[in-house]
């Protein structure tokens, strides 16, 4: 991309550049074949009379459609419009866009395959019984943008029943990301998680699912506190019964956490906690610099609600806070589930994984953190990769796909040294085809804005 292209796009109003291109553009993905076609007799081979003698190979033996079809390298997005992030319910149709979206990062960072398929379905049983009946065209289901709490129904009982890997990301994918980041700012601050007081702000889909995550990284229940839009969550909150029956992935939370039984909003939650992780409405003033003083020294604040942070940065800076994260590119500090998904899904496909454990997503946050540690990049304002580091892909793909093998998950076994090679030969060669689409013009340059008004 020319310098003077980056700074055209730059001047302009990103939301506007999106929807001029995706008109020029007519969406974001394509699909392509992997197979030469020379003449007519080649469709002999890939179709019909050939193509019978594979499909009676896989009828004898599914396992099979791994191996001679694309069902290695493919994932289904699924999702029901109900929960976009920063839009809300805005239905399958209006999630569409930001499926393909996903879809492209998927096929960019990690040469995995992605169909988006939004639904027209709400209930949770529904959407299960969707998930059941297209599970042998995929590898993996990815669940994106669903409403909590039924998002954790719905992946609960997907991983109970589906003998594929299902990611949900707004949960697995955020607490993966939240968990690395906190290993590194932790280390930067003479902490560990087993010791540290850590506050929650926000108890939806990204907070619970990261509280959960961080206890079985080792954090310890009781020094957790969770507060929703009512207040901190403890076991004497009048609203526990209604939890139960509405939300008990909340409920149980607020069962195990908060071991002082604090009472109150976030400024009792923060009062001597080490770390903040908010993932809450949008800001700027959603959380104020007397809150952060309230915290301990060098205190960790993870600022996540997109577009706009609980507090800037500067402020926070201003109120003491040692180290600040945000989900934007924009400022330092990334903490965005971009930097884990595309490689959590790239593991679990090369070794054609039946699930995605607990303990595989922490593997793969510690690779994700130690990534700055071994470059020697570490400090307050780098505590994680880019996407721009994209060597950091297969090294976690490798690691997530090795934890697989020794948990029993994997239907194949490779080593660590395979996966990586492995993994780094289809994301370069992803690369290396788009670029070359890039160089033919048959991806067709970004047009002059003015030839799009």
């Amino acid at each position: 991309m020319s310098t003077s292209g980056s700074k055209r796009k730059k001047k302009q109003d990103p939301s506007k550049l999106a929807l001029w291109y995706s008109r020029y553009y007519h969406g974001k993905m394509q699909t392509a074949p992997k197979v030469p076609v020379t003449s007519l007799d080649d469709f002999s081979i890939w179709y019909t009379p050939g193509v019978a003698a594979v499909s009676l190979a896989v009828a004898k033996n599914p396992d099979l459609s791994f191996e001679l079809t694309n069902r290695w390298n493919t994932l289904c997005i699924l999702t029901d419009g109900s929960r976009v992030l920063g839009l809300g319910d805005i239905g399958p149709e209006g999630s569409l866009p930001v499926m393909e979206g996903k879809a492209l990062i998927y096929k960019y960072l990690g040469g995995v395959d992605a169909i988006p398929i939004p639904v027209n379905a709400h209930e949770p049983e529904k959407i299960i019984e969707l998930a059941r009946h297209i599970e042998p065209a995929f590898g993996a289901i990815h669940l994106e943008d669903i409403a909590s709490p039924k998002c954790f129904q719905i992946l609960d009982k997907l991983k109970e029943t589906l003998s594929i890997p299902v990611w949900h990301d707004d949960q697995q994918g955020t607490a993966g990301v939240i968990l690395a980041g906190l290993y590194n700012s932790l280390t930067l601050t003479g902490r560990k998680i087993g010791d540290a007081r850590i506050v929650l702000m926000g108890a939806g889909a990204a907070n619970i699912a990261a509280a959960r995550l961080m206890i079985s990284a080792g954090a310890s229940p009781g020094n957790l506190i969770l507060v929703d839009s009512k207040g901190i969550l403890h076991s004497e909150r009048e609203d526990m019964d209604r939890m139960m029956l509405q939300n008990k992935w909340k409920y149980e939370l607020a069962l195990k956490t908060n071991s002082e039984r604090r009472t109150g909003g976030i400024d009792e939650a923060v009062k001597g906690s080490d770390a903040l992780i908010a993932a809450s409405k949008p800001g700027p003033h959603t959380l104020t610099k007397d809150t952060l003083r309230k915290m301990n020294d060098n205190s960790i604040l993870f600022a996540l609600s997109n577009p706009v942070p609980e507090i800037w940065p500067r402020e926070a800076k201003e109120a003491g806070v040692k180290i600040i994260a945000t989900g934007r590119s924009d400022f330092p500090n990334q903490v965005n589930n971009s930097l884990i998904f595309p490689s959590i899904i790239r593991g679990v496909l090369d070794v054609r994984s039946k699930s995605i454990s607990d303990e595989v997503i922490i593997v793969g946050a510690k690779e994700l953190a130690a990534f700055t540690v071994d470059e020697g990049s570490m400090s307050e304002e780098h505590i994680l990769p880019t996407m721009m580091d994209w060597e950091i892909f297969p090294l976690v793909a490798s690691a997530v796909g090795e934890a697989c093998v020794k948990l029993g998950l994997s239907r194949i076994r490779l080593t660590r040294k395979q996966l990586h090679k492995r993994a780094q030969e289809i994301i370069e060669k992803t690369k290396k085809m788009i670029d070359k689409l890039q160089e033919s013009k048959l991806i067709e340059p970004l047009p002059r804005v003015r030839e799009l008004r």
